[in-house]
């Protein structure tokens, strides 16, 4: 049984004349008498009464019509209930993440985003080699966009865009004998104990080009993947370490201290060459944050 066979039934339940029937509905008066046919036959049922000249209802007909006509108007409700989302784009987007997003409100982009594109599902992933896990896995076609804090890829077929950049403060908890100064530079963390971040991270890249141009040895007396786990090192203090100012901020019972000479992180925006259009959305939609 289709839903075409039930809405020529009706029609012709409604004109109680085949030739009326197929001329409202548009049909050629053939295909609305043979599909008529085919549903009496699958029903088992005769739905009209031929025998006089005026076609009338039968019994069974009368009963059937009420449950064609519901079946339709469901039918209609539920074309009606996905109106909104036609043309709407959809897929999924797997998007790499940062232990820090600096000044970019990642979740306020996908509220608006889901907003938008409901029909389109984001996958947050973190890496654990960060950054450069990050990038080769776009590279690799396992990934759609990431947020990096490295500048460039070694594939060429990574696109990496600038989104902002953030100062990096050293922090450290209220005892440290670095804690009360006006700023630290980097040669004063010679010797000292340090947490470090695993190397594929953007901001262990930048410490430690950043200690050999200074040539300053800390002692790395911690590696972590995890700001939450650095700050309560921190704390029972074991050690200090150096974060973008807006990760040191959600730690305010440490000390976040000015580095000299600045240092900055930066955010970047990771992409494949080719796009489709669910991530070119939510590419321009993370970009229009930054730029507001």
């Amino acid at each position: 049984m289709e839903l075409r066979q039930l809405e020529y039934f009706v029609a012709v339940a409604a004109d109680l004349n085949f030739s009326r029937a197929a001329q409202r509905i548009h049909v050629v008066q053939s295909a609305v008498s043979a599909s008529v046919a085919r549903l009496e036959k699958e029903l088992g049922v005769a739905l009209f009464d031929r025998s006089k000249r005026q076609i009338v209802l039968t019994p069974p007909g009368e009963v059937f019509l009420q449950h064609a006509r519901e079946v339709i108007h469901t039918a209609q409700r539920a074309r009606a209930s996905v109106a909104d989302y036609r043309d709407q784009l959809t897929g999924t987007v797997t998007l790499g993440t940062l232990m820090s997003w600096g000044g970019l409100n990642l979740a306020a982009v996908l509220e608006e985003f889901r907003r938008v594109h409901p029909l389109v599902t984001v996958q947050l992933r973190q890496s654990p080699t960060g950054s450069a896990g990050h990038l080769e896995a776009i590279a690799d076609g396992k990934m759609d966009l990431a947020l990096v804090s490295l500048p460039s890829s070694p594939s060429r077929l990574v696109v990496v865009r600038e989104l902002m950049h953030e100062p990096m403060v050293f922090v450290c908890e209220a005892s440290h004998p670095l804690a009360r100064r006006g700023h630290v530079r980097l040669a004063d963390l010679d010797g000292q104990d340090f947490i470090q971040f695993p190397r594929g991270w953007g901001i262990r890249q930048r410490l430690d080009a950043g200690f050999a141009e200074a040539g300053v040895r800390p002692v790395s007396a911690y590696e972590v993947a995890d700001y939450a786990i650095a700050a309560e090192l921190m704390r029972h203090r074991l050690a200090a370490t150096v974060l973008p100012i807006n990760a040191a901020k959600r730690f305010p019972d440490l000390r976040a201290v000015a580095l000299s000479p600045p240092m900055t992180w930066t955010l970047y925006l990771a992409s494949a060459e080719s796009q489709t259009g669910a991530v070119r959305a939510l590419v321009e939609t993370i970009t229009r944050y930054v730029e507001s």
